[in-house]
């Protein structure tokens, strides 16, 4: 592993015999294995577990999804949602991921250059021709 950028990071771990009322925030890196029932916040990583399971809204700068959660994720950089994961609810992010075998139930948007949407071009001839009139016979 590159310890390069370990000095102003720290890496945590949960594992899977924690359960949480409440709401969760650290900065850093998490691998959280048990069962929360609240929100995430960090300006950090977030790695979900395989047994995890998250009751609530996530913010975070990216997440790792191996388990499931119930509630919004929203990523500022990017949303990974690994083989044999469940999401109910909608996804935010610059970037996604997703493998074959997710189970996921959600809206999705993904805008990693925040770019607005812009109006339907108007078709060119038949847009600014106007309806000719009926001509009764003369």
């Amino acid at each position: 592993m590159d310890n390069m950028n370990t000095a102003n990071t720290s890496k945590n771990t949960l594992s899977a015999d924690v359960e949480i009322k409440g709401n969760l925030k650290f900065s850093g890196e998490l691998n959280f294995d048990g069962k929360l029932d609240g929100e995430i916040h960090t300006d950090g990583t977030l790695t979900l577990g395989e047994s995890a399971i998250i009751n609530g809204n996530i913010n975070a700068q990216s997440v790792v999804v191996r388990g499931k959660i119930n509630g919004n994720v929203n990523a500022r950089e990017k949303v990974e949602i690994k083989s044999k994961a469940e999401l109910f609810g909608d996804i935010r992010a610059a970037k996604l991921v997703i493998e074959e075998g997710v189970t996921y139930v959600g809206k999705t948007e993904v805008n990693p250059n925040k770019v607005q949407p812009t109006p339907a071009p108007a078709r060119p001839a038949e847009a600014t021709k106007a309806p000719e009139p009926a001509r009764l016979g003369r």
